[in-house]
């Protein structure tokens, strides 16, 4: 499951880049533990001979690419000198010449490359180069989004303290919109809920509801952060944060932030 998922960021990232460069062939694969790269996904591929190549650090474009952990490229494929040419018959048979290989970097460790391709030999030019480049850090930060959510999901192997509840909670809280996995932000949010109710006090208020975005704020504020920076780890304007602020103080019949936290923690609705 968590490969399918990853290989979800990937086959979005790649159907992006085509439409935005035009580049005729985009393609790309991810390292999973124990096992080599493998492509995986293709767009734009008129034939199957790509489709499960298997890449070694060091060999062709791509290897070298995964060797050196930076962009690497050429103009004509099957006469470059700086590559070695083991997989000359596959981009052959689909008709690639020129190539650019882009490494996928989690911190510091290659997860994956990218690639995007012409039939002709012709240079492929910064902007596409630099488009290729984004469309790497996209998947980059969707797999570092990914690995904390799984870090989070999976717990501490010891008991934890209330403290670090509430922080993995508001960590939850923060990651859940940055997650385009339907099924695996649902879970995610239902991980919040579970902590939530368990720390729910005999004066609970059952009435009390939060909306998300009030929750995701609330949570921001228990950690300590301000208004300025609970906006920029949400993705919000510091305005916005104190309207879903002062809306929420409403509901929990609060004058002050951290009589708002006190209440949301007597009413269940934050660890």
């Amino acid at each position: 499951m968590p490969e399918r998922t990853d290989a979800v960021e990937m086959r979005g990232a790649l159907l992006r880049l085509r439409r935005a460069t035009g580049l005729q062939v985009v393609f790309g694969g991810l390292l999973h533990e124990g096992r080599p790269l493998h492509i995986t996904e293709l767009n734009g591929a008129v034939t199957p001979a790509l489709h499960g190549l298997a890449i070694s650090a060091g060999s062709g474009l791509g290897g070298k690419c995964l060797a050196l952990a930076r962009p690497c490229a050429v103009v004509d494929y099957p006469s470059a000198r700086h590559i070695t040419h083991e997989y000359d018959g596959p981009v052959s048979a689909e008709g690639l010449r020129s190539v650019i290989a882009v490494p996928v970097v989690v911190r510091r460790r290659v997860r994956g490359v990218l690639y995007g391709a012409l039939r002709d030999a012709l240079p492929l030019g910064e902007r596409v180069a630099d488009a290729v480049v984004a469309a790497a850090r996209d998947v980059e930060q969707a797999l570092a989004v990914r690995d904390e959510v799984r870090q989070l999901l999976a717990g501490p192997a010891a008991g934890p303290s209330w403290e670090e509840v509430r922080q993995a909670h508001g960590e939850l809280r923060e990651l859940a919109p940055q997650v385009a996995d339907p099924q695996l932000r649902a879970r995610l949010l239902a991980v919040c809920g579970r902590l939530e109710t368990a720390s729910a006090g005999p004066e609970r208020r059952p009435g009390v509801s939060l909306t998300p975005r009030e929750l995701d704020v609330l949570a921001a504020v228990a950690s300590g952060a301000t208004n300025a920076t609970a906006a920029a780890r949400l993705g919000l304007r510091p305005e916005t944060v104190k309207g879903y602020l002062r809306s929420t103080m409403r509901k929990l019949g609060a004058h002050t932030r951290l009589e708002a936290v006190v209440a949301a923690r007597r009413a269940g609705v934050l660890p």
